[in-house]
């Protein structure tokens, strides 16, 4: 599956809120997603092209008005340096869309001691068997 496509092309298929967090690398407001506080079973897939990038059972609460994961899909999320050198942008691998930011090191008693900090807005939720892909 092809997930490039130019801007008109993913205003067509994405929300004006999905286009200004996945394309323009915008954040929701904290408190307010859809996943924040979700707990069932299931996969979170990329709301602009449907690849698979974290499963319920790296969700975790963090307490940070996001969705926290401590861990992705294998090679689902890319990484990139945010310009400013103090945070780290996390992207769907398949189609490049803006997710969130990774931090590490943060005290959570977690598998990777890492946090993906996600929008909501970015991820559609399929419930089901949460093991990886």
């Amino acid at each position: 599956m092809s997930a490039q496509k130019t801007d008109q092309e993913w205003r067509a298929v994405l929300t004006p809120e999905q286009f200004r967090v996945l394309r323009q690398k915008g954040t929701e407001r904290a408190g307010t997603g859809e996943y924040n506080k979700h707990k069932a079973k299931g996969v979170y897939n990329c709301a602009g092209c449907g690849a698979a990038l974290y499963t319920s059972d790296q969700k975790f609460d963090s307490g940070c008005g996001w969705p926290a994961f401590f861990d992705t899909v294998p090679g689902a999320v890319g990484r990139h340096p945010d310009p400013d050198g103090h945070r780290v942008e996390i992207v769907c691998n398949a189609c490049g869309g803006h997710l969130g930011h990774v931090f590490k090191g943060e005290g959570f008693s977690t598998p990777t001691d890492e946090r993906h900090c996600v929008n909501s807005i970015s991820l559609k939720f399929h419930p089901g068997s949460s093991e990886s892909h």
